[in-house]
């Protein structure tokens, strides 16, 4: 009986030291899990505002004033992110369009691409056009890629494309865009579009038509000579216009002509640089 007992208590041992692990066990937590950080910008980037302070910013995608109708994905605030020597090209257009009385203003700068991802699937759904009537009334939005409005890439996520326009000196504040107020067309007359405090372009910004062709033999008189001056200010210091839009400007050479960047337009991107 005593060697019954004995076996009987080692038994009954083991079993108590197994429940104890295992209690021990259930009572550590799982590990949470980690999020992968988002992507940083190389050293090459910086907030334009740290470059010129005195050049302008409406940037569109922050907000829902845009072809989309609503904020588009990887713009956290509304900063302009370029490549150093993109921004020093800015600055030093700037200077002379500020003795002559006039400002850049900045619409768009560095675009992730998770933003262009955002603008091809909204371009898919064909049944979302509450934007049509201000941005592509006369374009059918099956069209939109076929007519080049919309792409897979963009020079944009590059980091040395801009899209900006002029604005006399002193520059009008810019009323706030309300959703759901009514829409006008982009290309209708300069004091029925949406006042953006630029200078007439002939049409509004980000306008899908024809008429936005930076050559466009219909915009004529003032019109005409605003986009020139625009053109002419970029062009002297590196910048080439692209012919479809009179506010698309690349500056040359690129320092990354083939790398499309997803980091998100934020400060912090640039923390640091």
């Amino acid at each position: 009986m005593t060697g019954l007992a004995a076996g009987l208590r080692t038994l009954a041992v083991t079993a108590a030291a197994g429940l104890l692990a295992l209690a021990g066990t259930a009572a550590v937590p799982a590990s949470p899990a980690v999020a992968a950080p988002e992507p940083k910008a190389p050293r090459e980037f910086v907030a334009l505002d740290s470059v010129d302070r005195t050049i302008l910013r409406e940037v569109r995608y922050t907000t829902a004033h845009n072809f989309m109708g609503e904020p588009v994905d990887g713009y956290r605030q509304p900063v302009c992110l370029l490549t150093r020597p993109a921004a020093e090209a800015l600055h030093r257009a700037q200077v002379r369009l500020l003795a002559r009385g006039y400002a850049l203003k900045v619409y768009d700068c560095y675009r992730p691409q998770r933003a262009v991802d955002h603008f091809v699937r909204w371009a898919r759904d064909l049944a979302d056009e509450r934007m049509k009537g201000e941005f592509y009334p006369l374009v059918a939005k099956d069209r939109l890629f076929a007519d080049g409005y919309i792409a897979e890439r963009s020079g944009h996520s590059r980091g040395s494309t801009v899209d900006l326009t002029l604005v006399r000196l002193p520059a009008a504040r810019t009323r706030a865009y309300v959703p759901g107020e009514p829409l006008t067309p982009c290309f209708g007359p300069y004091g029925e579009r949406f006042p953006d405090s630029s200078l007439d372009m002939g049409t509004g910004y980000d306008c899908f038509d024809t008429l936005s062709h930076t050559e466009d033999p219909r915009i004529t008189g003032e019109q005409r000579a605003n986009r020139q001056m625009l053109k002419g200010a970029l062009e002297a210091e590196g910048f080439v216009n692209l012919p479809e839009e009179w506010w698309h400007f690349t500056f040359r050479p690129e320092p990354f002509p083939s790398t499309y960047f997803d980091f998100p337009v934020a400060r912090r991107s640039v923390a640091g640089h």
